[in-house]
């Protein structure tokens, strides 16, 4: 992995073997970024992309494998009262199975770089957005207080 900074924005070079989340949240620390948003593309080896069922309160994870290509990823960075880091992510992936072309997308919690990806990290200027803990859905939302 690799960034700089150009202006008030942070470029990010992920490479094989790099988590993109932990990685992004990484830097954010290191930079004391304590809210941001981001976007990016790349060439993946894994990816854990889950659904929130609303009538169960709980997740449905879909794991995949294998050469994925990063089409659109898009998330924010919020910390809580605390300092705790948190990501809010989402992404869809096109890949081949059984020789046809398979889009999947949702919001993720891990994905592992194949070849490379490129990330557009924006920190928040003049402000900070917090995590507000929600307990009826068991989630976190932004909080501008």
């Amino acid at each position: 992995m690799d960034y700089r900074k150009f202006g008030e924005t942070y470029y990010i070079r992920l490479d094989r073997g790099d988590e993109i989340i932990s990685s992004i949240l990484g830097i954010c620390q290191k930079e004391q970024i304590e809210s941001a948003i981001f976007s990016g593309i790349g060439g993946c080896r894994s990816a854990e992309i889950q659904t929130f069922i609303p009538e169960t309160g709980s997740f449905e994870v879909q794991k995949l494998k294998g050469m994925l290509e990063l089409v659109s990823l898009t998330g924010t960075v919020v910390t809580d009262d605390a300092g705790a880091y948190f990501h809010h992510t989402h992404a869809a992936f096109s890949y081949k199975k059984d020789g046809e072309h398979h889009i999947a997308a949702g919001h993720i919690k891990s994905i592992e770089v194949l070849y490379t990806a490129e990330i557009e990290l924006r920190p928040v200027l003049g402000g900070r957005i917090q995590r507000k803990y929600d307990p009826e859905t068991g989630t976190g939302f932004w909080d501008f207080s």
